[in-house]
């Protein structure tokens, strides 16, 4: 299977990969049919795993290589990448401030969905980007680098979908209808991965800042989303060894294995 996968081309890569992510937010979504509310312990952990793949992916997939090539490129770094992280940040806090300005009103429901559509938005970038960088050989680009990054995704974007259909079943509305809104938030994250691809390959000058702006994203849901989330479980120190465990394993398959 993953020799198949590995003679595809840039492009069926990184449709597969954005595929499973959005997968896994139509099987989060899908927890309506079985359960009233999620195992909370359960879902934490898994915030918690994909916390600390998604960290060490940011360095090692999209800010690392990101240097790289601008160096490469005789550009300024420091300025590209700090200006591609505070695009990216600046994206997610502007998609957040709009939620919050209205989660006072009757649309919060409403408001939850395109405040997680807006969030895998990037999220979808970033895979693009990561597999579009495989084009220029920069170091720390990998292949497995950018799988592992798409499972990272995969894994946070399950209790993603669950936390929009089970909010929307207990406002009344069916099961059925319930999965399916809450599936297609997830839709826009193969778009954006092909977006994303296209432009980086076809635009060499913009993969840096590119790569930076998909780092910025994750950094920000990460410290704001995922790890708030999971440390609002009891078992706070567990939580925290699941991402670590999940930095590590993302540092050995990036670093130690050299894939």
């Amino acid at each position: 299977m993953y020799n198949w996968f590995i003679n595809q081309s840039l492009i069926i890569k990184t449709l597969l990969a954005s595929l499973f992510t959005f997968l896994s937010t139509v099987m989060g979504a899908g927890i309506v049919f079985f359960f009233k509310k999620n195992n909370k312990t359960f879902m934490d952990s898994m915030l918690s795993f994909s916390a600390g793949i998604m960290l060490a992916a940011t360095f090692w997939s999209l800010l690392n290589p990101s240097i790289e090539l601008s160096t490469s490129l005789n550009l300024n770094c420091c300025i590209l990448v700090s200006l591609g992280i505070l695009a990216g940040t600046v994206l997610l806090y502007l998609s957040d401030s709009i939620y919050e300005k209205n989660e006072k009103h009757n649309k919060r429901i409403f408001m939850l969905i395109f405040s997680i559509t807006m969030h895998n938005i990037p999220e979808g970038l970033a895979i693009g980007v990561a597999f579009g960088s495989l084009k220029y050989n920069i170091p720390g680009s990998t292949l497995l680098a950018a799988i592992s990054l798409a499972i990272g995704i995969g894994i946070q974007n399950f209790p993603e979908g669950s936390a929009i259909s089970l909010p929307m079943r207990r406002e009344g509305y069916s099961r059925l209808k319930s999965f399916l809104i809450a599936s297609l938030s997830g839709i826009v994250e193969p778009i954006s991965a092909i977006l994303g691809l296209l432009l980086v390959i076809k635009v060499r000058y913009i993969l840096p800042f590119f790569l930076s702006f998909a780092a910025g994203a994750m950094l920000y849901v990460i410290i704001k989303e995922i790890i708030p989330e999971s440390q609002n479980n009891e078992k706070k120190s567990m939580m925290a060894i699941f991402s670590i465990i999940g930095f590590i394993v993302m540092m050995v398959l990036d670093v130690a294995l050299g894939w």
